[in-house]
């Protein structure tokens, strides 16, 4: 009898662990310009997985950061350097509206082998390129032969990418939020709240940040205390529920619970629910649930 009313309570607590996971708004972050400063994105690498990093291909440490990251299972873009409306200091291979079809070509081909594991790609800059509808078709084109998404950054608002990949296999999703365009702790952590109440308002937002030292802190700050409807995911999450390339985290993998012993205590419960959801934010609220009622429980006489 007391076994049966625990499996009642495993399925009672697994139902409302569904419940909250599916009504949970997806929040995906990604840390552009990884590369060139590796002490700072050792930082961003010891952050949930579920954090995203963004390569220059012409970094002198992006081969290692790639390494490092894929290692984690965390999802990698190439952060690919593209033309802006002002004058700035270029990055080599910038990409640019007036470049034949094949020079495109060569430069994403090169890129993609500088950055490996990469399972998408994000504009660095890129005003002037993203805007031209005839340059985006090339990039498109290109980026077709390959299994890979773009993330529109959103460096102005007249962006054609969208319209460009139309008529292509090349999947697409925009920027919401930068969070340090002021370089402020208090900035960054007003940009995040205003990305969680984008995602919960729309069921999803994309937040792009930068390794500075005031993000990171900020990020150190909220990240552990996300709010319980708020789930963080890859960018690759919001395209079509799972992560492209083969790149799977353990975030959010509720189809995939352990199979439990036959003797289930509620301890061997909870176990098989930590070990499936690692860091999920949702989870804590719901094991203390468990926790509660699984006491309860063990007061009940045998019967």
């Amino acid at each position: 009898m007391r076994q049966r009313k625990f499996a009642k309570l495993i399925g009672t607590t697994t139902l409302l662990l569904l419940s909250l996971q599916a009504s949970a708004a997806r929040l995906a972050i990604v840390i552009d310009d990884f590369g060139y400063r590796p002490h700072n994105e050792y930082k961003i690498l010891q952050m949930p997985i579920a954090v995203s990093i963004a390569i220059l291909p012409d970094s002198p440490h992006g081969r290692e950061m790639a390494e490092k990251a894929h290692k984690q299972g965390r999802e990698i873009l190439i952060h690919l350097p593209m033309a802006p409306l002002s004058k700035q200091l270029l990055e080599p291979d910038t990409l640019l509206p007036t470049m034949s079809s094949e020079e495109i070509d060569r430069i994403i081909q090169r890129a993609i082998q500088k950055v490996p594991y990469a399972v998408g790609i994000n504009n660095h800059m890129g005003s002037a390129m993203t805007s031209s509808l005839p340059g985006m078709q090339k990039v498109m084109r290109s980026l077709s032969r390959y299994n890979l998404y773009f993330l529109d950054s959103v460096t102005i608002g007249d962006t054609q990418a969208t319209k460009a990949a139309q008529g292509t296999p090349v999947r697409v999703i925009r920027r919401n939020v930068f969070l340090d365009d002021v370089q402020s702790e208090a900035e960054t952590r007003h940009q995040l709240n205003r990305a969680i109440s984008i995602a919960r308002k729309n069921g999803s937002a994309i937040a792009i940040g930068h390794p500075h030292s005031t993000t990171i802190r900020a990020l150190q700050q909220m990240l552990p205390t996300l709010p319980a409807d708020i789930e963080l995911v890859s960018p690759s999450r919001l395209l079509s529920g799972k992560p492209v390339g083969g790149n799977h985290h353990k975030w959010g993998k509720l189809c995939e619970i352990k199979e439990a012993p036959i003797t289930v205590t509620s301890q061997d419960y909870l176990a098989v629910i930590g070990d499936t959801l690692v860091d999920n934010p949702i989870v804590n609220t719901v094991s203390r649930y468990i926790q509660k009622l699984a006491g309860n429980k063990s007061q009940d006489k045998t019967e």
